[in-house]
């Protein structure tokens, strides 16, 4: 499939994953854009992220306050073919996928570790 396919499946997966969340944390995940690409950048790749990573929260997490001179705004990042391959090329596995990504990438923008994001059932 084509990234230009991939992107209204990957927004539709996103916006139903949302719909789901409880009330308090819907109104935080408001706050932060998901973007979505075909794969990271060389930018992305040359902080020491592996060509194949599915997702990415950049920024600062929520209630924080970054102290760097120019920090990134709070950001998440979907890696679209990345996605699709990894979902090895079935529809339903990748809006899976894209749903256990982003709200994995999410709750790393709450500021949850993995066993957080487990306790409160998105992943």
């Amino acid at each position: 499939m084509r990234p230009a396919q991939l992107q209204p499946i990957a927004a539709q997966a996103v916006a139903a994953a949302q719909k789901r969340l409880p009330h308090a944390v819907r109104t935080a995940a408001a706050q932060v854009p998901v973007c979505f690409a075909a794969r990271p950048s060389q930018a992305i790749q040359d902080e020491g992220w592996e060509p194949d990573i599915l997702g990415l929260f950049v920024g600062s997490a929520h209630g924080e306050e970054s102290d760097e001179a120019a920090p990134l705004p709070p950001q998440i990042l979907l890696f679209l073919e990345n996605l699709w391959d990894y979902a090895g090329g079935d529809p339903e596995t990748y809006r899976n996928e894209i749903r256990l990504t982003y709200l994995h990438e999410l709750g790393h923008y709450l500021g949850w570790d993995e066993d957080e994001v487990a306790r409160r059932g998105l992943e």
